[in-house]
């Protein structure tokens, strides 16, 4: 078992989902965790259940990362870890793309990752309120490495996540920060975003049923299944802890061998 003992993490979108399960494992782990959500009530519950704290965050606004990360140093005594989850996906054909649905996946997809790499570092940084270097784990996509249908806009934003990694660690380097930067690329998971994936594309007709979306995934999965948040969890733990401490700047695929 990795051991995270005396460090402290947030998690975006921790509420449910792959959030909740990375929040749980680092939690595990050793580590005193900050869950940051916009749903509060689902939120405290799990933060409660692991013995961590709530702060209330939504990843498009620049002033509450301000506030949250100040609560989390607050409320766990420092911050070494951060978990960018954080993310929506609204399956649709590129013939048609709502203006809308792709303005939400870019704010929250690429601006909100950009904005806790921001309030991240500086937390983190020598001269920030943590002021003990740390790590950062951004949640891409195997939709960043392949051409699913249905997902266009999607896979462009968790692509943006991966650029947005890379550059980071070489600043956090050069400027000397001591925070390690990098990122996930999770394959399909059986969550409330994956089941609706399954159904969005049948709908779309792209596949005969949700079972059959699925099947496709399994197909083009050397390990033959899908993932589970527990592997996705996994992966995060590792790349925050010192088993991985000269690891920086890269992407890291969970997903079975979907995306080689």
């Amino acid at each position: 078992m990795t051991d995270l003992s005396g460090r402290t993490a947030l998690v975006t979108g921790g509420a449910q989902g792959l959030g909740e399960g990375m929040a749980r494992a680092l939690a595990a782990a050793g580590a005193k965790v900050a869950v940051a959500d916009l749903k509060d009530d689902q939120g405290t519950k799990v933060a409660e259940s692991i013995g961590g704290a709530f702060v209330h965050l939504d990843v498009t606004d620049d002033a509450s990362w301000e506030t949250a990360a100040a609560a989390a140093v607050d409320a766990l005594g420092g911050l070494d870890i951060l978990v960018n989850n954080a993310g929506v996906e609204i399956t649709s054909l590129v013939t048609e793309l709502d203006p809308n649905d792709v303005r939400k996946m870019l704010e929250v997809n690429v601006l909100g990752t950009a904005l806790g790499l921001k309030h991240g570092l500086r937390t983190m940084r020598p001269d920030g309120a943590a002021g003990n270097g740390g790590v950062i784990v951004n949640v891409a996509s195997v939709a960043a490495t392949i051409a699913f249908p249905g997902i266009s806009v999607y896979s462009a934003t968790k692509s943006a996540v991966d650029r947005l990694t890379r550059v980071a660690a070489m600043e956090s380097g050069k400027l000397g920060y001591g925070v390690r930067v990098n990122c996930v690329y999770p394959g399909l998971v059986p969550t409330e975003m994956g089941a609706g994936l399954a159904n969005d594309v049948a709908q779309l007709g792209l596949f005969e049923s949700p079972e059959a979306a699925v099947g496709g995934v399994v197909e083009l999965t050397p390990s033959g299944r899908l993932g589970t948040v527990e592997d996705m969890a996994d992966a995060v733990v590792f790349l925050a802890s010192d088993q991985a401490k000269f690891i920086n700047g890269v992407g890291l695929p969970v997903d079975g061998g979907m995306g080689m």
